[in-house]
């Protein structure tokens, strides 16, 4: 695995064959959070993991960004491979800003994979209202107590210590501000749903059967949306499905990849 600077962001990369995988994080965390996925899938494809404009490693924006504004970097970060269209691999908020640039940018997505994610926070005013709060409470308890907060629910009550402890400690290195409160409102201000019909990638929609951040439910509402898409749910596994079961997860994008590129 190595690390990198594309465009105007740091990502992680493994793998130098294969189609590109682009993965997009959630709202509170990094790269890092692909790690099992860059460990893995690299012998099947080029796995490029981003730390989002104003996260992790990668420096702040010159300005506000809102969704659209993350959908084009991440267009600007697959333009920069020069290798055609990247399967895109959203987890979350990463999900949401995956599906955007399928919408804006369709000839530089070849596929979809969507997980725990959903239309957006702008879809319930009470979600949207607690989502625009949480920079202030960023700014007011700071990075590690905002982590030890949040971080603990985003997997299930079947967690180890161990990752409980790698996803408090992923989010407390990854978020700060402005580029936290940016991302926020960019969630707060997204109701996708109007716009599933138009995304012409083929997706996979995966939840972790134990999600309590967006649930089940949401999932099911980007299945149905979308037109040329499949839906799996991951077994005993919580918002992070994808580091809380990842060989159950990882066999099911492996499947889809080989499915959309044969």
């Amino acid at each position: 695995m190595t690390a990198a600077v594309h465009t105007s962001v740091h990502v992680e990369e493994a793998g130098t064959e294969g189609p590109l995988l682009l993965c997009l994080h959630g709202i509170g965390s990094s790269s890092a959070a692909f790690a099992p996925q860059l460990a893995a899938l690299s012998e099947h494809a080029r796995v490029v993991a981003w730390d989002a404009p104003g996260y992790g490693k990668s420096p702040d924006p010159e300005g506000p960004l809102d969704l659209d504004g993350f959908a084009d970097a991440a267009a600007d970060l697959i333009r920069s491979y020069g290798d055609g269209p990247a399967h895109v691999l959203g987890v979350s908020w990463g999900g949401v800003i995956a599906l955007r640039l399928a919408a804006r940018h369709p000839s530089l997505v070849e596929s979809l994979i969507v997980a725990d994610s959903s239309a957006g926070s702008g879809t319930d005013p009470a979600k949207a209202e607690g989502m625009r709060a949480r920079a202030a409470e960023l700014a007011e308890a700071g990075p590690r107590a905002f982590a030890e907060k949040r971080g603990p629910r985003l997997v299930s009550d079947l967690a180890p210590a161990e990752l409980v402890e790698r996803v408090v400690d992923t989010m407390a290195a990854s978020v700060r501000l402005p580029g936290y409160g940016y991302a926020a409102e960019a969630m707060a201000g997204a109701d996708l749903r109007p716009e599933l019909s138009a995304v012409t990638a083929p997706t996979l929609v995966i939840c972790g059967d134990r999600d309590k951040v967006t649930g089940v439910e949401a999932s099911q509402v980007l299945a149905g949306g979308l037109h040329k898409t499949a839906y799996v749910i991951v077994k005993d596994a919580g918002h992070l499905a994808n580091q809380e079961q990842p060989e159950r997860f990882n066999a099911w994008v492996l499947s889809h990849l080989h499915i959309v590129t044969r």
